[in-house]
């Protein structure tokens, strides 16, 4: 069967590789053309060295880019991780269509930031989901889903990179196994039960220190690495990555003002919420990340002090 992998990043290199690895025909790469000056994407560079042709168009609208595609014959495409809308036109042109990675148990959680929404909603459980897309948006007829769930001390980071990652190249590779074998559903998604959000921005990862520590807590954990919550302090913007919540016993009796810092340690500074504190042990200011407690020293952060 002739594939054609379909992505960018360090995903769709590993499912490239993956493919290419057991011995696949895969017979070209496209990719999500670089910015100017930026550096090589990685499935393109890992394309090279396969010595398979790559191909980056700007927009897939366009009709000269269908006929570049069907003069390669390809009988299926795999896409890892697309950001460019690609139109059914050219979703179609494959013998056997085109099949698509998205992070998280379609219909929930369609859209671009589908690993962080889960996290900071509170959700149990996420997944990824292996499906045949048509010009809607993470619309289309499911193929196979697998489940993991989300742990009190998820980050986007470990969900993704130690989970949905590794349990996506999997994914992609059982359901070109389907395909080959004439054994792929193609089940509808319920429109019932589909929800949206939004991208992920930094508009969206503001700490309100007035909300419950729970809250407060899935959104650190939601942003992180990705897009950080943050606070102020004295109007300057502070990411806020590892924060150990301590809530209250009896929240009407916490000492210190919402976004107040009440104690400063060796392991970091404490803060006050609505129903309790955080410990934070690891932050960004205008540099790398850093520790807490030597963030607290940089700034010469005193008790008394209160992020807004």
């Amino acid at each position: 069967m002739r594939i054609v992998i379909h992505g960018q990043q360090a995903f769709g290199k590993a499912v490239l590789e993956a493919l290419l690895k057991r011995g696949e025909n895969v017979i070209a790469v496209y990719v999500a053309p670089e910015k100017p000056g930026a550096k090589a994407d990685p499935l393109k560079e890992a394309a090279l060295a396969a010595k398979l042709p790559v191909y980056q168009p700007d927009s897939y609208k366009k009709p000269e880019v269908w006929e570049e595609f069907r003069a390669l014959k390809p009988d299926l495409q795999v896409m890892a991780f697309v950001t460019l809308f690609v139109p059914e036109e050219f979703l179609n042109i494959p013998t056997h269509g085109s099949i698509q990675y998205h992070p998280s148990l379609l219909p929930a959680y369609r859209g671009a930031s589908a690993i962080n929404w889960p996290i900071i909603k509170g959700e149990s459980e996420t997944g990824l989901s292996i499906f045949w897309p048509d010009n809607g948006l993470d619309t289309g007829d499911v193929l196979l889903q697998k489940k993991t769930p989300i742990g009190a001390n998820d980050t986007l980071g470990t969900v993704y990179f130690d989970r949905l990652f590794p349990m996506g190249v999997d994914a992609m590779l059982e359901s070109v196994d389907l395909v080959k074998a004439g054994k792929a559903p193609r089940i509808k998604q319920d429109e019932s039960k589909a929800t949206y959000e939004g991208r992920c921005g930094p508009g969206n990862a503001k700490i309100d220190w007035g909300k419950p520590w729970e809250q407060i807590d899935r959104l650190i954990r939601g942003c992180n690495p990705a897009p950080g919550a943050w606070t102020t302090l004295d109007g300057k913007q502070l990411k806020i990555f590892d924060a150990k919540p301590l809530p209250a016993k009896n929240p009407k009796g916490i000492a210190g003002k919402l976004g107040e810092i009440v104690a400063i340690d060796s392991d970091g500074f404490t803060v006050v919420c609505a129903d309790g504190r955080f410990k934070i042990t690891r932050v960004q200011a205008d540099g790398p990340k850093i520790a807490g407690s030597e963030f607290a020293t940089n700034a010469g952060l005193n008790t008394g002090m209160r992020f807004s």
